[in-house]
């Protein structure tokens, strides 16, 4: 930090001095919704009625800078609405960590000591030294920022390195504060998005259902960009239960586990820009299935 960002040595040393080991964060790396529940018990936790009701009342508290949004970067309203629903239950829980102790304890500690792979030591170590950075450059101490146990901030978490490329100063106002903002927040989501390869009104995803022996061959649940087509998928025995999707179209087949059985799906490029947000399956199809339920719920109010 000294070298490479003219850092002062004194200034880095007394901010990692002033970080706290937290156990907590350590347990709660160590068991992600994501990882441990099956999709109908993370499907329960993130796709409520009040999260829908609440997804509704956000959506019309920030109806102007919503369609703003979607005029300038091409993001639909209820996936913004979405994932800040899912992410911090529109602004209510962004977290009470420091972030400073989150990325710390996750770089030092438990990427160290109790998980081994290096390549999320690192990511942790690289969003230690965006934290320092985000907070010279915004000129915010950086022991006052707060987020999740992994260290994410704002209405979106947002990593410090997702502020410090995707953030947007979207009521221009000179700061884009993500944490008391939800313009700003709103602008910064879409824009991250959009710079991901999101297309404008384009199918996210689409039921399917199997109907040939070679469905064994398909590799399920990898959040990559669609490669083959949905023909492809036929012939190896899995087709989309709808004509939604346009011939041709690239997608990602996905397999998500119910009480009754497995459930299959096409994804599509938006669904891997969600996915890019947030690299689970699970995440990404929560997102697109409150989503639906939102706009449906607002449309009924005849706000659209």
């Amino acid at each position: 930090m000294v070298s490479k960002y003219k850092f002062e040595k004194e200034e880095i040393v007394k901010s990692l001095k002033s970080a706290t080991k937290q156990d907590s964060i350590i347990r709660a790396m160590s068991k992600p919704a994501e990882k441990v529940k099956p999709w109908h018990s993370y499907r329960n936790i993130f796709i409520t009625e009040s999260r829908i009701e609440n997804g509704v009342e956000f959506w019309k508290e920030n109806i102007n800078v919503l369609e703003t949004a979607y005029e300038e970067f091409g993001i639909n309203p209820e996936i913004i609405v979405s994932i800040i629903g899912i992410e911090t239950n529109y602004g209510k829980n962004m977290g009470s960590f420091r972030v400073i102790d989150a990325l710390s304890t996750l770089a030092f500690d438990y990427y160290t000591k109790y998980e081994s792979r290096e390549s999320r030591r690192l990511f942790f170590t690289h969003q230690l030294e965006n934290l320092f950075l985000l907070a010279r450059e915004q000129k915010i101490d950086p022991l006052s920022l707060k987020g999740s146990y992994a260290g994410a901030m704002g209405f979106g978490q947002f990593m410090p390195d997702s502020y410090r490329n995707y953030a947007v100063d979207f009521d221009n106002d000179s700061i884009a504060d993500i944490w008391k903002n939800p313009s700003d927040a709103i602008g910064s989501v879409s824009n991250y998005l959009m710079r991901h390869g999101w297309e404008k009104d384009e199918i996210i995803a689409t039921k399917a259902k199997l109907t040939g022996k070679r469905a064994h061959e398909i590799i399920y649940n990898k959040i990559s960009r669609p490669k083959k087509s949905i023909e492809k998928f036929i012939e190896l025995g899995l087709e989309p239960l709808s004509l939604d999707a346009k011939p041709g179209l690239k997608a990602l087949p996905l397999k998500l586990e119910n009480e009754a059985g497995e459930e299959y799906w096409f994804g599509f490029q938006n669904f891997h820009v969600i996915g890019r947000y947030n690299p689970r399956v699970k995440y990404a199809m929560a997102v697109t299935q409150l989503s639906h339920l939102v706009k449906e719920r607002f449309c009924k109010m005849q706000l659209c």
